[in-house]
């Protein structure tokens, strides 16, 4: 290597030096050191002891493993689908040529930038049983069918139908995201096909979601991931790592957290850890996979 290239190089890992060992430090030696104490019993009080395969194990004949997984999948399958739609709708409104966009922009995004903290103390009042004002709007309507609102967080039947509906609060994100890339679709492109005489409908199934479908695509992938490792809602809403009521909340990352810092089982939540890890992988795999030639880049 040239003197100079040498010089250049050693300046370019100088920059990136101090990434490097923070890379290393927070990120690889984390990673790599969970792996190791999934296959130990380790309390974090006493050295690891390898035992192999026997905390996986366990996990299979864990019932509140599988429950927690139960609730995780169910709150994904709802709350995913619903924040692409929802923000997409929005999105597509936003980009309408109105008086005020921009102030409805923001007022729109502003929810997803409000601390998960405190946007759970709110919910909290609004899903209240008896003074929130969820339920003070919702008693007319199933007066009418004879009966009353539901008591949301305390009712196992709707505690998680309660944290779907509230995640479409922080829908802003995507629907910025959303927004960037239907400003992105040529114009020209609406032009032509509404001289052909396609409708709006046609065009936007055939020109916005083909035109947008890479954005939708990283939604998905995003929101997947997002929602698989739900825990600070479920936390502060449903009282602590219990997952109440009747552990209907207990989530995925609920019971881990509560298995490494609560039980202090910290190879045991490893391996729960590295279990998250291949399901994520896995569904991301599934929607690349389901995606397929449905995306569509411009060049």
């Amino acid at each position: 290597m040239k003197p100079r290239s040498l010089q250049q190089a050693f300046t370019g890992f100088g920059f990136i030096g101090l990434w490097i060992i923070g890379l290393g430090v927070f990120t690889v030696y984390p990673v790599l050191a969970s792996l190791y104490y999934s296959f130990c019993d380790y309390s974090i009080l006493q050295k690891p002891v390898w035992i192999g395969w026997e905390n996986y194990h366990n996990l299979v004949r864990d019932d509140l493993f599988w429950k927690s997984l139960w609730n995780t999948l169910f709150f994904a399958a709802f709350s995913v689908p619903l924040g692409l739609v929802v923000s997409l709708a929005l999105a597509l409104l936003l980009n309408c040529e109105v008086r005020g966009r921009a102030i409805f922009r923001t007022l729109f995004f502003l929810p997803s930038i409000v601390p998960i903290v405190a946007s759970s103390m709110l919910w909290l009042w609004i899903f209240n049983g008896e003074h929130g004002i969820l339920n003070y709007a919702l008693t007319p309507v199933f007066q009418l069918w004879g009966g009353m609102p539901p008591a949301w967080l305390g009712d196992p039947a709707w505690a998680k139908p309660a944290l779907i509906l509230m995640s479409l609060w922080g829908v802003g994100n995507s629907m910025i995201i959303y927004l960037a890339g239907l400003q992105g679709v040529p114009k020209e492109l609406y032009e032509s096909a509404t001289i052909d005489g396609a409708g709006a409908w046609s065009r936007f199934w055939n020109i916005t979601l083909p035109m947008i479908s890479p954005v939708i695509y990283f939604n998905l992938v995003m929101g997947i991931i997002g929602a698989l490792q739900v825990f600070t809602q479920a936390f502060i809403m449903a009282g602590g790592p219990a997952g109440n009521p009747s552990r209907s909340t207990l989530f995925y990352s609920l019971y881990l957290f509560s298995t490494a810092f609560y039980d202090l089982r910290m190879g045991y939540a490893s391996a729960m850890a590295w279990i998250l890890f291949l399901i994520i992988a896995l569904l991301t795999w599934l929607a690349t996979r389901a995606a397929g030639r449905n995306i569509h880049y411009s060049n």
